[in-house]
């Protein structure tokens, strides 16, 4: 093999894409250093707004998680996006300097426009006593165990240049954490471990949307190669001319819509994990939604009185409850109905209403009481989604419609992002783009096929990743930006009949096959080993 060959630059050239440089450096550190400040900024306001209503706070452990959960946006940040910029560098269609800074841009911009369901979809996985009782020691051991053990996997194959996917870390943390604490339970003592169906769900969409990349991404270049008949689409990019302008801009436009797409997704999942821990450690503040509106406690009553309505009609008579809450947290551990769950979830429903309709506001709640209501207000959602989403209660059209208004309501109450917190994960993200994208860069460009990443392969996996990554973010439905988009890369060298290079391929899969079960073990182990310090 070459000096040229081994040091990853194309045979013949003497021209490499990643040494094309650009004067953008001398303006954006000011402007960047100047945005980080503001930002920094009003998330250290926000929080200390946020802290106001706060009783204690554990000031020590509070800034240890949040470093932490950052940490993983950070890492996340420079292992998952630098596949956004690999085609647009490696096609010449933007200087590396400048499509890193563009990347992370539009992570930040994709973070805070975000919806927040992936965010929840990632924390519904987890066991509902855990949440419950995120403050306790189990749900601290809980939250430090699934992110140390997502970074310690993240940095391990960003270090070995494998592009491995961090949602797959992370659920297989969240699965670990599952497990142990199920294998920790005192015998004959109910607890939950996974929600399996919701981990199916996920997984199956994280199974799926390689293949999705690898297929879609090989059809559509050969429907370009048939539809536009440029050679030069289809050869390897000479020196450091660009691309035609239209291939360029539909380069440029796809990495920009994977680089916003990326930070919707893979964004909210550190927000989840951030709100467990700020529900955790500071309960008082952080525990329920305190709007100051006070048409959302009327409109609040009203949603829980129509699903009391509804609920007396699917009651059976001679039945009796004597624990309407243990009984409702029965049903939602086990993921079963019965008739008693239907008398309990009335019943709970309207002690719970009862409570809140005594304050105008959720802001006037006494912060005495947050904790416990929001709890019940969870529990109460958890109950519900076994109506709404599994169907273990079969309702009429408009009943079914009046339990997911509630069910909305009952969720802008708990499960809701304050705008630092959103702040807080899109810097760390779009700082962690810029850093450490290189590794994985050079993988994707360089040693995934056996020739070249030429421009038609490159828009072709682009435009693929885009929508699939964004269809995804619609759906509530975390899925890998790294493997979409390299499997997309790998799809277009099959059908462009390049070649791959087999031993990059073999360390990909491999690291895809053992990303779940090493990452269940070390959450598994760090819990165990937490629960007795916590």
């Amino acid at each position: 093999m070459t000096d040229a060959t081994a040091s990853g630059r194309d045979p013949g050239h003497s021209y490499h894409p990643l040494e094309q440089r650009t004067s953008i450096g001398r303006w954006f550190l000011p402007i960047f250093a100047l945005v980080l400040i503001v930002g920094l900024g009003y998330v250290g306001y926000g929080l200390a707004a946020d802290l106001e209503v706060a009783t204690s706070v554990p000031w020590l452990l509070l800034g240890l998680a949040l470093l932490i959960a950052l940490g993983f946006e950070f890492v996340n940040g420079f292992h998952d996006t630098a596949n956004a910029v690999a085609t647009v560098i490696y096609t010449r269609s933007m200087p590396a300097e400048l499509a890193v800074i563009w990347s992370g841009f539009f992570n930040f911009l994709g973070v805070l426009l975000s919806s927040g369901a992936v965010a929840f979809g990632i924390v519904a996985l987890l066991p509902v006593e855990l949440i419950l009782q995120v403050g306790s020691g189990a749900g601290l051991a809980m939250v430090f165990a699934l992110l140390i053990a997502a970074i310690i996997w993240n940095l391990g194959t960003w270090y070995l240049g494998l592009p491995s996917s961090s949602s797959h870390t992370l659920i297989g943390s969240i699965i670990g954490v599952g497990l142990a604490n199920q294998f920790l339970a005192a015998q004959g003592t109910a607890t939950s471990g996974i929600d399996w169906s919701q981990a199916s769900s996920i997984g199956l969409s994280l199974l799926i949307s390689p293949l999705i990349g690898f297929g879609l991404s090989a059809i559509l270049l050969l429907v370009m190669k048939t539809l536009v008949r440029n050679k030069a689409l289809y050869e390897e990019p000479k020196g450091n001319k660009p691309p035609p302008l239209w291939i360029r801009a539909l380069l440029i436009f796809t990495c920009t819509g994977v680089s916003f797409a990326h930070g919707s997704n893979d964004g909210q999942k550190g927000m989840g994990l951030i709100m467990l821990i700020l529900i955790g450690l500071v309960p008082t503040a952080f525990a329920l939604n305190r709007t100051p509106d006070a048409q959302y406690v009327k409109a609040y009553e009203t949603a829980s009185a129509s699903v009391e309505t509804v609920l007396q009609k699917y009651l059976k008579p001679g039945v009796a409850v004597t624990d309407a809450r243990a009984e409702v947290s029965d049903a939602v551990k086990n993921k079963a109905w019965n008739d008693k769950t239907t008398l309990a979830l009335q019943q709970f429903i309207h002690s719970s209403s009862e409570q809140i309709s005594k304050f105008p506001t959720l802001e006037a709640v006494p912060t005495s009481l947050v904790g416990n209501i929001r709890n019940d207000v969870y529990l109460i959602g958890e109950a519900l989604k076994l109506i709404d989403k599994k169907k273990l209660l079969p309702m009429e059209g408009a009943d079914l419609d009046a339990v997911k208004a509630y069910h909305q309501a009952v969720d802008n109450a708990t499960k809701y992002i304050p705008l630092w917190v959103k702040i807080a994960v899109a810097i760390a993200l779009g700082l962690g783009t810029m850093v450490g994208w290189k590794r994985i860069v050079v993988t994707v460009g360089e040693k995934i096929g056996k020739s070249h990443l030429t421009y038609g392969q490159g828009a072709s996996a682009e435009v693929v990743a885009m929508i699939t990554i964004g269809a995804a973010d619609h759906l509530g439905l975390p899925v890998s930006t790294t493997h979409v988009l390299s499997s997309g890369v790998a799809g277009t060298m099959a059908a462009n009949g390049s070649g791959l290079q087999w031993s990059t391929v073999r360390n990909m899969l491999m690291a895809w096959v053992l990303t779940l079960p090493i990452s269940i073990g070390l959450a598994f182990g760090l819990f165990v080993l937490l629960r007795q310090i916590f």
